[in-house]
């Protein structure tokens, strides 16, 4: 995802402290779903719901763990969490020489009492906008290569080693194609390796050495949604997964972050049919090659759908359904993870604003805790999901 979430609703604060008591988790075992959580409605197919999880201390407003409201959610619905940013760049390496693993120690301590499995998310970002601000200003010397080559592996080394087998799945590169141009994105540190094949590779080969027991996963936002970007994008990820296999990098599965976009108000069936088949024929073109399937950051950017609540949440679920229904098809996926369980706490309402301002409603539960009709969805898609293979 692109780096960027809101801290807190502010407006939505008060509201929520005092509507929402652990008892009012309403809606949660209605619907599709026969009382059934998301959990074991995945599991039924052999896959693993889960969501992304933020750091938090107790008494702060946010979609934590420290959050007892929030934990119950998670508690009761996923199998799998994965940290929001707290195992990037920015967060675990202040410096060229030190690290701080604090927050996201926490969170895995967190999730191992709690029975969670736990991706990693990510050992590296690629756009150079996210880097941390030492590593865009760094000097690699007069040999660039061989000092980025040690960089990257004492990364990778350092974070395999420290969490073993309690990480199942790494995101190892995140986003490493320009979505305008469908390249391998330029940087600092591409720059310095020569290039960003000889980085990808390099990362990809460490992280199987170091985590032999590990999925290792190219993730990226590329879209269903049509549009010029969109197919750029498309045809560079599926460039760059053919590059994988030719050189024998060893990577398992493609990541589709699968930030679905409700880009216009019209008819849910008219939407995804202009998606529909192009999609398919992406996913076909992966699965062709060899990969597995993961969805990472799944949730519903509803920014153009009307503004009235159950209009908008009729239209996110329908879009969800249909998204998920295609998606749930192919044996090859794994994992699902939501980008967050509760509206109050998305990232999208900060990112990308709707024009009424109202806070955005593509996650399963509203700022509330309430369970919602998108919920519902995904519980439907579960229940009827075709059997992931091996």
């Amino acid at each position: 995802m692109k780096f960027s979430r809101r801290e807190g609703v502010a407006s939505f604060l008060a509201l929520a402290a005092t509507a929402c008591a652990p008892g009012t988790l309403g809606g949660a075992g209605a619907g599709s779903g026969q009382g059934e959580t998301l959990k074991d409605l995945a599991a039924r197919s052999g896959r693993r719901f889960g969501s992304e999880l933020a750091f938090g201390r107790p008494g702060e407003d946010r979609g934590s763990f420290a959050n007892p409201l929030y934990a119950e959610i998670l508690e009761r619905e996923c199998e799998v969490l994965v940290p929001e940013n707290e195992l990037k760049w920015a967060w675990t390496r202040p410096s060229a020489s030190t690290f701080d693993f604090r927050q996201f120690d926490a969170m895995g301590d967190y999730a191992t009492a709690k029975g969670f499995a736990l991706r990693g998310h990510t050992l590296f970002w690629a756009p150079e906008k996210w880097f941390p601000q030492w590593l865009v200003a760094h000097d690699f010397g007069a040999q660039p290569i061989k000092a980025a080559e040690t960089m990257l592996t004492e990364h990778v080394r350092t974070v395999c080693r420290r969490y073993g087998p309690r990480i199942g799945s790494y995101d190892v590169v995140n986003e490493a194609v320009e979505p305008e141009t469908g390249a391998l994105r330029d940087t600092v540190m591409t720059r310095a390796m020569g290039g960003g094949e000889p980085m990808l590779d390099l990362m990809f080969h460490t992280a199987r050495s170091e985590a032999p027991h590990a999925q290792l996963v190219y993730n990226d936002y590329m879209s269903w949604e049509r549009g010029t970007e969109d197919e750029t994008h498309i045809a560079g990820v599926l460039k760059l997964l053919e590059g994988f296999r030719k050189r024998g990098t060893p990577v398992d599965a493609l990541g589709i972050q699968s930030h679905i976009r409700l880009l216009k108000d019209a008819p849910v069936a008219e939407i995804v049919r202009e998606s529909e088949g192009p999609w398919r024929r992406f996913l076909d073109a992966v699965v062709a090659m060899g990969y597995d399937l993961v969805i990472t950051e799944f949730d519903v950017n509803d920014r153009e759908a009307p503004d009235d609540i159950a209009i908008r949440d009729r239209m996110v679920a329908d879009y969800a359904r249909a998204y998920l229904d295609i998606m749930l098809g192919y044996e090859q996926l794994g994992d699902v993870l939501a980008w967050g369980m509760v509206d109050r706490y998305s990232w999208l309402t900060g990112f990308d604003p709707r024009a009424d301002k109202s806070i955005k409603r593509g996650t399963p539960y509203d700022a509330q805790f309430r369970a919602k009709p998108l919920r519902e969805a995904i519980a439907a898609a579960f229940a009827t999901a075709s059997s992931r293979h091996g």
